[in-house]
């Protein structure tokens, strides 16, 4: 059924116009028009896939949201940071980070947040 879908997260934001800027300047991220509705806004990602993110409520959710796979995880790092990008530190059972990258066999990954404090990843495939 849905095994070879493409899945398309979607992310909330307080301010729309701060977290376009976001995605956009800091992850590179290309925006896709719709003027159908102006209180979202929708990215393109690899391998055609899309980010959505749109306008609501202030709401917190502790856990990551998305995740991008990437071939070199410490040069993508390397780039977000220069973009101003921080990354987290995690000290829970079962996941800790070094110098914000964890290890769990045979992924290493990273988290950070948007504009709007929603959680997102960075991992390698090793």
């Amino acid at each position: 059924m849905l095994s070879n879908a493409p899945v398309s997260p979607t992310l909330p934001a307080v301010d729309i116009a701060r977290a376009r800027k976001f995605y956009a300047e800091k992850l590179g991220l290309k925006e896709i028009p719709r003027e159908a509705e102006p209180n979202s806004a929708t990215f393109a990602c690899g391998g055609g896939t899309r980010l959505y993110i749109y306008q609501r409520p202030p709401s917190q959710a502790e856990h990551t949201l998305a995740g991008f796979e990437v071939e070199d995880l410490e040069a993508e790092m390397s780039e977000l940071r220069g973009k101003g990008v921080v990354f987290e530190e995690y000290d829970f059972p079962g996941l800790k980070t070094v110098n914000s990258i964890a290890t769990m066999g045979k992924i290493k990954g990273a988290w950070f947040k948007d504009s709007e404090g929603n959680i997102l990843a960075v991992s390698q495939y090793t």
